[in-house]
């Protein structure tokens, strides 16, 4: 291909990746419609596209939730599936012609989303939202100061509604996160990080004359560093409950490699994911220390009919051997795992850890549900298939 070639075809390829991802946003809202996955126990049709396409949950929700929102603007669907505009212009459009409110004259709502599809011609995403922002200056130029001040109030109500955090493991060593709370959240986030950043702070942590090397660094590392300090300095006496156990990580660890005898290629904690011995060796120098004593009679496991309840000990146990994660195949919740009994305790299944899985809150409560069957498979994992 020749330069010209080249330039035309990636043009063009843009173009054609816009009116694909309109008709896969339109297929996937009307699977949404049609309740697709829901015959397999999943949670959600979006939920069933992830586990069966292996993409991640938010890029299969952000495809049905594009689709929905689509559907109620025809205009902007329209630019999409000519190939005009591209997926992140039709949501920005969609986001801020969202934010006017539902009393609106049609019309003005119609020529507000006309306005944002003519900026979308010589604007990307990013322009796109800084204009969105005064979008009242153009469809009310009179009113604009009190609509704002009501898109603003309305928006910190929305906020409330739609925070998120998300956590997830680079492969390389690290975890990454983004989240969205409030404005009033993330000033308090940086007033925390800018006091644990603080000399003082770090003087009495850390010894007298550490303070200023951490005060002559204020940029993403260092913060990285501070919220990494505040974590882990986080008082466990002021944990909340997760699963019946204290929301505290627990780590595998061998008494040989413990004490430094033997080193383990990884130390195992109960999320699955793996840290060094040497950092677990630290780790006890600073904690209590829980001893899991595998194939061990520390701790009785296994109650029979006696106790309807599973114990904080087989707790514990269960979420080791599945590593924190649901065992309901296609699922990828972790953490909070609720102890389930296969062979329900009021038929007489007894709260043995043979008898025993963890599933996520969502497929406990299908675990439960008459509409559905629950398979247990030899290798530990169970599914769901609903009753015809």
């Amino acid at each position: 291909m020749s330069d010209t070639e080249a330039a035309e075809a990636l043009v063009e390829l843009q173009s054609l990746k816009a009116q694909v991802a309109e008709l896969e946003a339109r297929v996937a809202a009307h699977a949404d419609e049609q309740h697709v996955g829901q015959d397999r126990g999943a949670s959600s049709t979006a939920v069933w596209l992830a586990n069966q396409t292996r993409t991640t949950r938010a890029a299969a929700h952000s495809a049905v939730k594009l689709g929905k929102d689509l559907h109620a603007h025809p205009f902007t669907r329209a630019a999409l599936a000519a190939g005009v505009i591209c997926a992140d212009q039709a949501r920005a459009i969609l986001r801020w012609v969202d934010t006017l409110p539902d009393d609106l004259d049609p019309e003005l709502k119609v020529r507000a989303e006309q306005h944002l599809l003519d900026l979308a011609m010589e604007h990307d995403v990013n322009g796109l939202n800084r204009l969105g922002k005064r979008l009242w200056e153009v469809i009310d130029p009179d009113g604009a100061d009190a609509r704002e001040a009501e898109i603003l109030e309305r928006q910190e109500a929305k906020a409330l509604r739609s925070m998120y955090l998300k956590v997830w493991d680079d492969g390389d060593g690290s975890t990454c996160s983004a989240f969205k709370m409030p404005h009033l959240g993330g000033a308090a986030l940086k007033k925390i990080i800018a006091a644990v950043m603080a000399a003082k702070h770090q003087n009495a942590t850390k010894g007298a004359g550490t303070g200023h090397l951490t005060s002559e660094r204020t940029g993403p590392e260092a913060q990285g560093q501070a919220f990494y300090e505040l974590l882990m300095r986080f008082p466990k006496n002021k944990l909340p409950k997760l699963g019946g156990l204290n929301a505290t990580l627990l780590v595998t660890i061998s008494e040989e490699s413990l004490l430094g005898r033997l080193e383990q290629a990884g130390t195992i904690l109960d999320t699955g994911d793996r840290i060094s011995a040497a950092l677990a060796r630290k780790l006890a120098c600073e904690a209590g220390i829980l001893p899991v004593v595998m194939n061990g009679k520390s701790e009785v496991l296994d109650l029979g009919r006696e106790q309807r309840l599973h114990s904080k000990a087989q707790r514990i146990a269960i979420t080791l051997r599945q590593h924190g994660q649901c065992v309901a195949e296609g699922c990828d919740r972790t953490n909070g795992l609720h102890a389930h009994h296969l062979i329900e305790w009021a038929k007489g299944g007894p709260t043995d850890l043979t008898n025993a899985v963890g599933l996520c809150h969502w497929h406990h409560m299908k675990a439960h549900d008459t509409g559905y069957d629950l398979t247990h498979h030899p290798n530990g994992s169970v599914t769901f298939h609903r009753r015809l």
